[in-house]
């Protein structure tokens, strides 16, 4: 604010004096007392919402940037959950690829049973063990 030395503060009170005379100048003072107490109330008003506007813009700033890393985060979570999802859907392709065939196996087995004589047994690929001698 404005700074008023002792100096100055006597000058103008002097020329106050002569000017306003003796009866006026105490009402005069008042009235200035008056004026600069609103002036001061005023400046720390705006200086308080200026102060206050500030730590709103430092909030959202810090808001931003704690949003920034969450999607960060967010963003690295995604990649690493990607890179465990592709070795284990191969890994499922795998074994989808290599059970397919079976169901086969076992629709031509079932045909080739059918298509046997009745009363016949299938044929065993099972090795008869060879008779030992006495041991």
């Amino acid at each position: 604010m404005i700074e008023i030395s002792f100096g100055k503060l006597v000058l103008l009170a002097l020329v106050a004096l002569i000017v306003l005379g003796p009866e006026k100048l105490p009402g005069a003072a008042r009235t200035a007392g008056a004026l600069l107490r609103r002036v001061r109330n005023g400046w720390d008003s705006v200086r308080a919402e200026v102060e206050r506007e500030l730590e709103v813009e430092e909030i959202k700033r810090t808001a931003r940037e704690a949003a920034a890393r969450a999607e960060a985060a967010q963003n690295e979570f995604k990649e690493s959950m990607q890179q465990v999802r592709q070795p284990v859907e191969e890994a499922a392709e795998t074994l989808k690829s290599a059970a397919a065939p079976a169901p086969a196996i076992e629709e031509s087995r079932s045909e080739a049973q059918q298509s046997l004589p009745l009363g016949e047994p299938p044929a065993t690929t099972e090795a008869k063990e060879p008779a030992h001698g006495g041991h």
